[in-house]
């Protein structure tokens, strides 16, 4: 018996019936699960129809739970764990194990199948968690959403040592471990992650199902996709916190080394971010200053450190064209330029949420469902987008983009400041200015440049945003049933001419490095 559990609170009607329906027509015996719509929204509309649906299909339910005021519910993890007190409750035996999916995320006929398939086989697997993919990105995927990176190499690399976690939605967990460490958790807005490691320390073992089992939504506006991604960062910390960093502690005692060691490394990224934001501005800082950006004794080490940073360059991508094979080399390399314009997002969640006080803009992590977040420009419909000056107001200003056009202009006027030093102060001989200008503006890789291009994406998306058809189009609906599943075209990638440019600056610094490399024999 397998209850699946839905969680919704406040998406489209729609949106939220269309996995029920999916749901309840996986490849798996009626009679043997339960599907439950936990709906937090208390929608009365939600409620008439998944009734309706459940009189045609008896293993539909709806649940909604109440709700006091004052009293903490713990967002989603509250919302499950009354989920499980609802199936508790009802006639028929106990379920063995509990799946649960988002309430966008539709899941594949084989989807059951095959995630309880490696929960049977190993008797010491507690969970397993297949990657989420969507159907709704825009072409060329601008704001870096399909998440290929995290799912197509990192999940793989933790499987590979016993650290996979759980990643929200499509997963099957074994009810009686899920019991032992006392229900979903609460917390964390990472109640996820927060669980499958709970798991790992009371000595289970987690599994990563790297299968297309379930498509469902990005947020569809800028405001969304920063607030997915702030609550993802300060969640993570929220966890790691509670489990003490991973370095001691009853809850992570059976750990093993590996397991402590990747979550202790991707707590320590995630606030590295607020370091990242810092040292963003360090390079404009520098170059306007006067100063160098490399530091050398005399001329025969600055040509070694030219040689270096060539072969630093060159390792790296060809790290990155294997490393990023799993998942496509053009969706992965793109993380590199989403880390940079998305540092400054991240590195104010974590400060807001675990540093400042209240009274000077500190704030209470709070949950809000991605597919609640609705936007106010439409920035993606091209037939009710809001005029340009409209979105450039709530993207720019609101969004926080402002910054990053701030940034942009200091940067390069910071180069452009800094090179014509090499024409006005140095000596006027080829060779001084030659070497002014590379131990300024022009060292390589050019990261001043790099990273301006890196935050000019989102100042591309508030001017020119990505048309996106209606989510209707992007399915294909039984006409007897009413289930829908993501079309082919909808599930995979559409790629542009943007995203070539984007690799042609990439392999432009990588020869303009070259250049350097062999140039630094006859300097």
């Amino acid at each position: 018996m397998v209850d699946v559990l839905i969680t919704c609170c406040g998406e489209e009607v729609s949106v939220v019936l269309d996995t029920v329906r999916a749901a309840a027509d996986v490849d798996w015996p009626r009679d043997r699960m339960r599907v439950v719509l936990l709906d937090d929204g208390g929608s009365e509309e939600l409620r008439r129809e998944v009734q309706l649906l459940g009189l045609d299909n008896p293993c539909i339910h709806y649940s909604s739970r109440e709700k006091i005021k004052g009293v903490p519910h713990h967002y989603k993890a509250g919302n499950l764990n009354a989920g499980l007190s609802y199936v508790d409750g009802l006639e028929g035996e106990k379920a063995e194990y509990v799946a649960a999916l988002d309430a966008d995320m539709i899941a594949e006929r084989p989807w059951l199948r095959a995630i309880i398939a490696h929960l049977i086989t190993d008797a010491e697997i507690a969970l397993a968690c297949p990657p989420q993919l969507f159907y709704n990105i825009p072409k060329n995927d601008p704001l870096y959403q399909n998440l290929a990176f995290f799912f197509g190499i990192l999940e793989g690399v933790k499987d590979s040592i016993g650290a996979a976690w759980c990643t929200g939605s499509g997963y099957a967990i074994r009810r009686c471990a899920l019991d032992q460490i006392g229900g979903f958790p609460t917390g964390s807005v990472a109640e996820d992650v927060f669980c499958s490691n709970l798991l790992l320390g009371a000595g289970w073992k987690t599994c990563f199902v790297n299968e297309a089992l379930q498509y469902g939504t990005v947020p569809d506006s800028f405001s969304g996709h920063i607030k997915q991604r702030a609550r993802w960062t300060i969640g993570t910390v929220q966890t790691s916190a509670k489990l003490n960093f991973f370095v001691f502690g009853r809850i992570c005692r059976g750990m093993t080394y590996l397991q402590r060691f990747t979550g202790f490394v991707f707590t320590f990224g995630t606030l590295s971010t607020v370091f990242a934001t810092a040292s963003l501005l360090m390079f404009p800082i520098v170059l306007v200053s006067g100063f160098r950006l490399v530091a050398y004794a005399d001329d025969d080490q600055l040509r070694w450190l030219l040689r270096l940073a060539f072969l630093s360059l060159f390792m790296n991508r060809i790290n990155e064209f294997i490393a990023f094979a799993p998942a496509g080399y053009l969706f992965a390399w793109r993380g590199g330029l989403n880390t940079l314009w998305m540092a400054p997002y991240h590195g104010v969640a974590i400060v807001r949420s675990f540093l400042l006080p209240r009274w000077l803009g500190g704030k209470f992590a709070t949950f809000s469902s991605s597919g609640s977040i609705h936007s106010v420009i439409n920035e993606r419909d091209t037939r009710a987008r809001a005029p340009l000056v409209r979105r450039i107001r709530a993207i720019g200003w609101n969004g926080g983009v402002f910054i990053h056009v701030l940034y942009v202009l200091f940067t390069v006027g910071a180069a452009a400041t800094s090179t014509s030093r090499a024409f006005t102060t140095t000596p006027h001989n080829y060779r001084d200015r030659l070497f002014y200008m590379l131990t300024h503006a022009g060292w390589p890789p050019l990261v001043w440049l790099v990273a301006s291009t890196a935050c000019f994406v989102p100042i591309k998306y508030a001017l020119s945003p990505p048309a996106m058809p209606d989510r209707e189009d992007l399915l294909h609906r039984d006409k007897v049933t009413g289930v829908a599943h993501p079309t082919e075209g909808a599930k995979r990638p559409r790629w542009g001419r943007t995203n070539i440019l984007h690799e042609g600056f990439y392999a432009a610094v990588t020869i303009y490095t070259a250049v350097l490399f062999f140039g630094s024999w006859f300097m």
